[in-house]
């Protein structure tokens, strides 16, 4: 049973030491993060799993670690050879200890698949999730996918749905359309919806801020 969520975005800026001088530009979100993090922390929960995008699907163990050595700087997230995909490598980032597992999926996933597999992480035992999950990078004209006239709408829907809990609307988020929005996140919000399932949840949306024109919503669900 799925009884905390924290959902975060996973941009390599998040870490001080990456960004450099643009930094305090992520201030507000990294506080955000930190916060969310530590509400997932708090819940009574039996297992926390870190869930992201990746290559493949696939899960890592708990002591898996990261690198941010491809984004510039050897930032490392955990000990031994880093493995885990960018998603997963900040989700443990933010997190500063090992979580009881990673799971990654593919970011073309389709969404019954991906529900499953949230059934499939919250079954049998209180689970806390923590979810890396950019949100539509077309959401300006300096976006990296450059500004798309249905990204702002569309990202308000994510927004809306996270701020709510509603993992009904998680469920609805169409496969083609995030992709061609570039909207990264889309299939792990969909593993999240499929762990939370009819589950009573309360949803809080801590940040909600596009600084380089991309999406990143920062929420809780308790």
């Amino acid at each position: 049973m799925l009884i905390a969520a924290a959902v975060c975005p996973h941009p390599p800026l998040l870490v001080p030491e990456l960004a450099g001088a643009a930094a305090p530009e992520l201030d507000r979100l990294r506080a955000a993060c930190s916060a969310a993090v530590a509400a997932v922390r708090a819940a009574d929960a039996e297992v926390l799993v870190v869930v992201g995008a990746g290559e493949r699907t696939r899960e890592y163990g708990a002591r898996a670690a990261g690198s941010l050595q491809p984004w510039g700087v050897d930032v490392r997230a955990g000990d031994g050879e880093p493995v885990l995909p960018l998603s997963l490598t900040i989700g443990r980032w933010l997190l500063g200890e090992a979580p009881d597992g990673f799971q990654a999926v593919a970011g073309d996933a389709p969404t019954a698949e991906c529900l499953a597999l949230g059934e499939r992480l919250a079954a049998g035992r209180r689970t806390a999730l923590l979810v890396m999950a950019d949100g539509s990078a077309k959401l300006g004209e300096k976006a990296p996918g450059y500004l798309d006239p249905g990204a702002p709408p569309y990202q308000e829907r994510w927004s809306k749905a996270l701020a709510e809990a509603d993992a009904a609307a998680l469920a609805a988020l169409d496969p083609a359309e995030a992709e061609a929005l570039w909207a990264g996140g889309r299939a792990a919000l969909q593993v999240l919806a499929g762990a939370a399932g009819g589950a009573a949840l309360e949803g809080g949306l801590l940040a909600e801020i596009a600084p380089y024109g991309v999406g990143y919503s920062v929420a809780v669900w308790t």
